[in-house]
């Protein structure tokens, strides 16, 4: 109880990719960390208006740094004729020293991204709107966006209450404990004239299946899918026949023929019985004829009482 983990971080590595590819030596470990995380507090600085969903930062060996913006508003960030993609790339290469590329990637379902649902409910709580028509309105688009289930947190002095307090809204299920639950997890800050009220989301889409992360790189390598899934039902129709119980009811075959001795055998004792019943009815007329012998201790039971007289 109470031993919370990230859920990005929980699934890091199963089918959640790092943020940061980069390599470095113990000694250059620290400076190349801060570098990133200076980086990434200025361009959602700069951007906060852009609907910023994740910054994943690569380094390759001739110290050159490629930077991808995930935004649901992409005209933002690239600006008139990219006039503000060439100024904070400037502006990036004077602060670190490397020169840095940057890639825009847009967010087509924002409303499936957590960190895009928690921005979009702190920026209305902030403009003074119910906290509790706010989380179920996004709860309903993101349910029909296509979600499995979706949790929403608010936490802080709600409606500038003295004591401060957290509720929930949920619709759906929300699998925390099952790694291959795709699950996005976002969280943003409110902050308001009575003070910061924290927002968190989580967004359970679907179960990402192992055959679709090991189909997932060949599919990007080669552009016609249909050859790629082809294959796979007829190697199973291939494995399918040896399964049939062909085999299964040629040992069936010898049992059932001693079944039929034995049926008959049976059938010769059951008549034996019969016949022997049979017989000694007529025996037993003649000892129904002896029955004046029974008499004879009658006479023997006479003398006994004249003894004891």
């Amino acid at each position: 109880m109470g031993h919370k983990v990230h859920p990005n971080g929980f699934r890091l590595g199963v089918y959640r990719p790092w943020e940061a590819n980069w390599f470095a030596v113990d000694k250059d470990y620290t400076k190349l960390l801060h570098e990133d995380l200076e980086m990434r507090r200025v361009i959602l600085k700069r951007l906060h208006n852009a609907g910023i969903a994740k910054i994943e930062t690569e380094r390759s060996s001739n110290a050159q740094m490629t930077v991808t913006i995930h935004t649901a508003k992409p005209g933002i960030v690239i600006g008139k004729g990219g006039a503000s993609v060439d100024q904070l790339r400037e502006d990036l290469e004077k602060r670190f020293g490397n020169r840095v590329r940057i890639s825009i990637q847009e967010i087509k379902q924002p409303e499936l991204d957590a960190q895009l649902v928690a921005e979009n409910i702190a920026s209305q709580i902030e403009r003074r709107i119910s906290y509790k028509r706010a989380m179920k309105q996004s709860i309903l688009r993101t349910m029909r966006s296509g979600a499995k289930g979706v949790r929403i947190y608010c936490g802080g002095r709600l409606r500038g209450a003295e004591m401060a307090r957290r509720e929930q809204d949920r619709e759906g299920r929300v699998p925390l404990h099952t790694l291959r639950a795709d699950i996005d997890f976002g969280r943003a800050t409110a902050k308001t004239t009575f003070g910061a009220i924290g927002v968190k989301v989580w967004v359970y889409k679907d179960n990402v299946s192992p055959a679709a992360r090991r189909v997932a790189p060949v599919a990007e390598e080669s552009a016609p899918i249909a050859e790629i899934i082809a294959p796979q039902p007829e190697i199973v129709e291939a494995v399918a026949p040896p399964v049939t119980p062909v085999e299964v009811a040629a040992p069936e075959a010898p049992p059932e023929r001693p079944k039929r001795t034995r049926t008959a055998a049976a059938t010769a004792t059951a008549a034996a019985p019969k016949a022997a019943a049979a017989r000694p009815k007529t025996a037993t007329k003649p000892r129904t004829a002896a029955a004046p012998k029974a008499k004879a201790p009658a006479k023997k039971t006479t003398p006994r009482k004249k003894a004891d007289a």
